[in-house]
Formats: structure tokens, sequence, C-alpha cells
């Protein structure tokens, strides 16, 4: 996957996460690391909230690190950011 398209589906999950944040009221880290200890929603209407939130933020935990493997190879050939930028515009 380019770099540039790794940006973009950041850029879509970071506003899914929002909205479940906006929702929901806490940070999608602080949901998912309760989450994912096992902690059980307190509303059976939260169950598949919850299911999808867990789903979106592991994609973006991926996504976040495919960016940071793809920035780290590009500057391993071109350690300037404004080379990095020329790299991706291409």
């Amino acid at each position: 996957m380019e770099l540039s398209a790794i940006v973009q589906d950041i850029h879509r999950l970071n506003h899914q996460l929002e909205r479940f944040e906006r929702r929901y009221g806490v940070m999608s880290y602080t949901f998912y690391e309760s989450y994912s200890a096992g902690e059980e929603p307190a509303d059976d209407d939260w169950v598949l909230d919850f299911e999808k939130w867990a789903g979106l933020y592991e994609v973006w935990r991926d996504r976040q690190q495919a960016y940071e493997d793809a920035v780290q190879h590009i500057r391993e050939k071109q350690p300037s950011l404004s080379k990095v930028i020329q790299v991706v515009a291409a």
C-alpha cells in the first residue's frame, strides 16, 4: 500500500473513530484498553457498537504501523522530509 493511500485510510478511520468517541465520551485508546481487557458493555445496545469500534481501532493501529514502516523505508533512501513528500507526491 502506498503512503498516500495509508494516510487517506488513517484519516477515514479517524473520522469513524471520532464518531464513537463523541457518542460515548471517551477516546478510542481508553475504550480499547478496557474492551481488550474483557470489560463488558454496560448496556446491551452498545455491544455491536463496541465490536465495530474495537475493529476500527485495530485497523487504525495497523495503518499507523504501516505508515511508520513506510516512512522509515523511504527515509532510509531519502532522509529529509522534503524528499519524503516528493517521493509520495510523485
